[in-house]
């Protein structure tokens, strides 16, 4: 059985939301930073901040007050979504965030579009 540390970390963001918690401690790695850092942009975090403790780097997320009604992984280990830029989706006509992995770097779905590039679909939000 393959895990998806990136689902893992949208889970993790969503419960913690559902039950009030103000913080989420993870496992670091560069997409999973990537992804946050996307997400503080568009304001579902506050604070997005990596410490180092015994050769362990973790990723400490501080939730932001915005609503997260849905966080969908949507390119799994297992499989993989890439789509062009017209082929992009647009999560509740427009109003939600997709997360997009492109040759540029993690940048959202709406980015992608603006500068003409496709990827690797990895999430949306709303």
């Amino acid at each position: 059985m393959v895990t998806d540390p990136i689902a893992n970390m949208l889970t993790a963001i969503k419960n913690a939301k559902a039950v009030g918690r103000r913080e989420v401690v993870l496992q670091h790695s560069k997409n999973k930073e990537a992804i946050a850092r996307v997400l503080m942009s568009q304001g579902y975090l506050e604070d997005v901040s990596t410490t180092e403790k015994n050769n362990k780097k973790t990723l400490s997320l501080i939730l932001g007050e915005k609503p997260i009604f849905r966080m969908r992984r949507i390119s799994k280990p297992g499989n993989r979504i890439y789509r062009g830029v017209r082929l992009l989706p647009r999560p509740l006509r427009g109003r939600g965030l997709l997360i997009v992995s492109t040759s540029k770097g993690v940048i959202t779905g709406a980015q992608a579009s603006k500068e003409g590039i496709g990827g690797e679909i990895i999430c949306e939000v709303y």
